[in-house]
């Protein structure tokens, strides 16, 4: 078996354990590691590194695509192996780290990382540590169930560990597409005109002679925290199912719609799943992660086409899936984040982005990263690139949160992640509020009535009312903007 993964002779002889891998690890490095959202990460030498700290001085900075499954970041975390990371994670012991400042997070738009560490603004990368499928005759890397950010941190590191993982399906070849942009000031347009636009490598092309170790692993993907549809997410969906209907209805769309995007999270996968039971067909993704819903909407025959980054699954998807990947194979494309999310081909594409946001406030600036605005939670993650360039940038959350003592909809968010000027749709289970060609004063007025729950509305309507008469483009109480906030942390509740 290992011939057939590993097919160039050659590199046989690096076959060795995590921990000696790992060894070409050394304290003070720049480290980046496959992974993407639970997906096609490295997974035993992190491990190893860990067990290594216990008994001498070993700290990293630690870049990946987005967030890591198995436990890497918290065995990582509570090793001290943690340092400085990026540009994801979503990881309840690494949070807690971060948010106590003893990890240093730079939380950056996925499509940025790999373009600072290519121009030098960040790096250099050390060693690449990037999990496989195979590595061909010519020594070059097939990725496993992401490609994330792995493709330019093996080709611009120094050194190169392979983990060559047996239990990610060998079907997974050629369902990649790694296509790295020229440099700049002289880069070419990216050439994806579609999702199914086919314009790199099934592999990752790197001299051979820089891996300089590989582990043999059999293990899968950590399967996705997704909780099923319900009553209110139904009601996401159903708001957005007849707001798209309308949109076709003017003319604006076809029943085609557009490349649909969607962010990690049970809220935006279950409206995604929403779309089986929609008047739409013949539907395309161009996204970051493909979600259970991806697969709903292939096996309902809604969706024809999806390219994404990352494959990440529940248990259960992951099972139907995966042994039959080559089912859907001609149907899939997993392409490097930096193209996936890139600017240039979202604004081309015309991209309908559905994303997830923690809060919004009156006037549609979107908090998506810090609760109470200081304390972080995952990160932006993709949600930016698309918003700002997407045809349509449509965030969905509740309208409640903690048992319906937190509004979702504030007078002022606390932090902002994407400001009112990203951002055309808000969505809760109350209702839609379609922000395009509005006036603060107006966007203020259909929040509050269309999104925001009945228990907060007149407290909202009191806010914005006073608010009026203090004038302005964008009229505030810049005195009593957190108030909520204050309320809540004194008596557990934003209710006035």
């Amino acid at each position: 078996m290992l011939q057939e993964r590993i097919r160039l002779a050659s590199l046989r002889d690096k076959v060795m354990s995590a921990a000696e891998a790992a060894r070409f690890i050394q304290d003070g490095m720049i480290v980046g590691m496959s992974g993407f959202t639970r997906a096609g990460d490295a997974k035993a030498v992190p491990l190893a590194l860990a067990e290594r700290a216990k008994t001498e001085p070993l700290g990293i900075t630690l870049m990946t695509g987005a967030s890591l499954g198995s436990g890497i970041d918290k065995v990582l975390t509570e090793a001290h192996v943690l340092k400085r990371r990026l540009p994801f994670q979503s990881d309840p012991v690494l949070r807690a780290a971060i948010n106590r400042g003893e990890v240093m997070f730079i939380d950056q738009h996925l499509s940025e990382t790999v373009e600072l560490v290519r121009s030098h603004q960040m790096g250099p990368i050390d060693v690449a540590v990037v999990e496989a499928a195979a590595i061909t005759r010519e020594g070059a890397i097939v990725p496993t169930t992401s490609v994330g950010n792995s493709a330019t941190f093996a080709i611009l590191a120094k050194h190169v560990i392979v983990e060559i993982n047996l239990g990610q399906h060998v079907d997974l070849e050629g369902i990649h597409d790694v296509y790295i942009p020229t440099r700049r000031p002289y880069r070419e347009p990216i050439p994806v005109v579609s999702p199914e636009s086919r314009v790199g490598l099934p592999f990752i092309p790197i001299d051979p002679a820089k891996i300089v170790a590989i582990v043999v692993t059999n293990q899968q993907d950590s399967s996705a925290e997704t909780t099923p549809p319900d009553a209110d997410t139904r009601a996401i969906a159903g708001h957005l199912i007849e707001f798209l209907s309308r949109e076709v209805a003017k003319g604006r769309l076809s029943n085609r719609l557009g490349p649909l995007q969607a962010g990690i999270g049970s809220i935006a996968n279950a409206v995604l799943t929403g779309l089986v039971d929609s008047p739409f067909h013949d539907l395309t993704m161009y996204s970051e992660v493909l979600q259970d819903s991806t697969f709903d909407l292939f096996d309902s025959g809604k969706l024809v086409f999806a390219s994404g980054s990352s494959i990440t699954l529940s248990s259960a998807c992951q099972a139907r899936v995966f042994p039959n990947i080559g089912k859907y194979k001609n149907r899939l494309i997993l392409r490097p984040q930096e193209i996936s999310n890139h600017p240039e081909v979202i604004r081309r594409l015309g991209i309908i982005g559905i994303n997830t946001a923690l809060e919004c406030d009156i006037y549609g600036n979107v908090n998506s990263t810090h609760v109470g605005g200081t304390h972080m939670m995952n990160g932006i993650g993709g949600s930016g690139d698309f918003a700002r360039n997407a045809y349509l940038a449509v965030f969905v959350t509740k309208s409640l949160a903690k048992g319906g003592t937190i509004s979702r909809i504030v007078p002022m968010v606390p932090h902002v992640d994407h400001n009112e000027h990203d951002v055309d749709v808000i969505v809760t289970e109350n209702g839609l509020a379609d922000l395009r060609g509005l006036a603060p004063r107006e966007r203020a007025e259909v929040i509050i009535a269309n999104c925001m729950h009945a228990d907060f509305r007149d407290q909202a309507r009191d806010y914005f009312t006073r608010a009026l008469k203090r004038g302005g483009q964008t009229p505030h109480l810049l005195n009593e903007a957190f108030e909520w906030y204050d309320r809540l942390e004194k008596t557990g509740s934003m209710k006035g």
